[in-house]
């Protein structure tokens, strides 16, 4: 299988969509809806490292899962990674030296410190030579710029080594700027074109996130190589909705 990482640095436009919810079903059922990758949300909403290997060994290796963590942490990354994620999202990376930490955690040496261990990645030991040998090429290591912070520090952090894109958070960037939600607003689009643009210069894919199909191509057409569009629970919710208005009305 190509993998996510691969497909990255080949240029290829890879749309997924979110997971948020602890069962292993909902990611099996998307699994087979034609994404070219899952967003494992363990940032938000109730995940824990057991919904997550339930989900990973639900999804396998048919699409790739890429796990955000809550935070720039070691036994985070570590942890999701030995469970068998195709790569790591971490969150508010807004200064250089935290994506160099992300990077640190993610490979191993001698690009960067990752523990070894016997885990799920490693076949619990049956694979771990080849695994060991193939992860720091395999692994996929996203950051995200989702504060004003790392818009004033956009250059600096794509010249990080060992970062492979940089994921853009609209509505977290809007709300560092004191304008909660207002994402058209034009102090939150040039930071966006400002991260997005830095990010091509420096030859780094950059990706975002869109609630609706509309949103994610606007970003697509900004030049957003990977694309996340729609959230499980509004999947769920959503047509059943559209469901009971179908046939009772709008009582």
């Amino acid at each position: 299988m190509t993998t996510f990482r691969a497909r990255l640095q080949a240029g290829d436009t890879l749309f997924g969509t979110m997971v948020t919810l602890p069962t292993a079903s909902t990611a099996e059922i998307l699994t087979d809806c034609g994404f070219d990758w899952l967003f494992v949300d363990a940032e938000h909403g109730p995940l824990d490292t057991g919904d997550i290997l339930g989900i990973l060994q639900a999804v396998g290796h048919r699409v790739p899962c890429i796990v955000r963590v809550p935070e720039c942490s070691e036994a985070w990354i570590k942890r999701v990674l030995d469970l068998g994620a195709h790569g790591v999202i971490v969150p508010q990376t807004n200064t250089p030296e935290t994506v160099a930490e992300v990077v640190r955690h993610a490979r191993y040496a001698p690009t960067g410190g990752r523990g070894v261990g016997l885990a799920r990645a490693h076949g619990y030991g049956f694979r771990f030579d080849e695994y060991v040998q193939s992860a720091n090429e395999d692994i996929a290591v996203i950051v995200q710029a989702e504060h004003r912070d790392a818009v004033d520090n956009i250059e600096q952090i794509v010249a990080v080594p060992g970062i492979d894109a940089v994921l853009l958070g609209p509505y977290d960037m809007s709300a560092s700027y004191d304008k909660m939600g207002k994402i058209d607003d034009t102090e939150i689009t040039s930071a966006i074109s400002r991260v997005i643009n830095t990010c091509r210069d420096a030859g780094v894919p950059v990706g975002s996130f869109g609630v609706t199909s509309e949103a994610v191509r606007s970003y697509a057409d900004q030049g957003c190589q990977f694309l996340c569009a729609g959230v499980d629970v509004l999947f769920l919710g959503g047509a059943a909705a559209q469901m009971r208005r179908s046939i009772v009305g709008d009582q």
